[in-house]
């Protein structure tokens, strides 16, 4: 018998089944990769993070995170929620309001912000870079966007860590009532070597978020994604490059996930340098061990 600590949290929500799903596994010794992928496959979870001591010079601990039918180099939601565990855990504290993640594509520093079950946590994503803008009638983008009525930006092709097409719908009325075309955004996804399409829109007068989300994941499987922390993080640089970002103070918050029964919350931000910091509040649901 190896029990092994064990943890599922929602991140980028403050209750239960609001956010997206993580499983953290804080007892790796002895799994090696085949094994770490046979977990997060019978987990389930959109992603399943196993945590190690940090190899880099100045990280707290190092990272990796599984999807249920591969290894990522990264992803936001899986950084900041385990970032959350450790802490809730007991196994990590916080210096001076930051904490330092290595995982596949380096050392990353993540931002923590008050106690329990308030506190923030936001990860300096990778610098995105605009690797395409296109036009709506492209043949490899027409078919995917024909449901969901253009606005002011183009399509345009970013990479963060993971490549996304962005794509701005007129209102968020349009954007929340569309249906994905499935076959033609996995298309997309594999002429293009990208994640698939993330559809956006401002927000209503009077909402509690300044834009609207809707990932469509179109690579090893089609689902809409409740809650990306990496596509917003890419989003929020698009948006940075062209001087459109939402809210005040290059701070704003996305609605994510609603469509598909969940109701997140991310709170992006680009600083004075042009980074960005994709994060929000985490809730546990959780704790306990598993035996493998």
């Amino acid at each position: 018998m190896t029990l092994r600590r064990y943890m599922q949290l929602d991140v980028f929500a403050d209750r239960p089944g609001a956010g997206n799903p993580l499983a953290v596994v804080f007892d790796t010794d002895g799994l090696g990769e085949a094994t770490m992928q046979a977990i997060a496959r019978w987990t389930r979870r959109p992603e399943t993070t196993f945590v190690f001591a940090p190899t880099a010079p100045g990280a707290d601990y190092r990272v990796r995170m599984f999807s249920p039918q591969r290894e990522v180099p990264f992803a936001g939601h899986p950084s900041i929620g385990t970032a959350f565990a450790l802490i809730e855990a007991g196994m990590l504290q916080s210096r001076d309001g930051e904490v330092r993640q290595e995982c596949a594509i380096g050392v990353l520093p993540l931002s923590v912000e008050g106690e329990d079950a308030s506190r923030k946590i936001a990860v300096r994503t990778p610098k995105a870079s605009t690797l395409e803008v296109a036009d709506r009638a492209d043949q490899r983008l027409a078919v995917a966007l024909a449901a969901l009525p253009e606005s002011a930006l183009p399509p345009a092709l970013i990479d963060g860590g993971r490549r996304w097409w962005m794509a701005e719908v007129r209102d968020e009325a349009a954007l929340r009532g569309a249906a994905p075309d499935w076959a033609a955004i996995e298309a997309l996804a594999a002429t293009t070597e990208s994640m698939g399409l993330c559809a956006f829109a401002r927000a209503d007068a009077g909402r509690d978020y300044d834009l609207v989300v809707r990932a469509f994941v179109g690579t090893n499987g089609t689902f809409e994604d409740a809650a990306s922390g990496a596509a917003n993080a890419a989003l929020a640089a698009w948006l940075a490059s062209n001087d459109a970002l939402p809210g005040r103070d290059g701070s704003y918050i996305a609605s994510q996930g609603r469509e598909v029964g969940f109701d997140a919350r991310l709170q992006l931000r680009v600083d004075h340098d042009g980074e960005v910091w994709s994060g929000g509040r985490c809730r546990v649901v959780t704790r306990g061990q598993i035996d493998w």
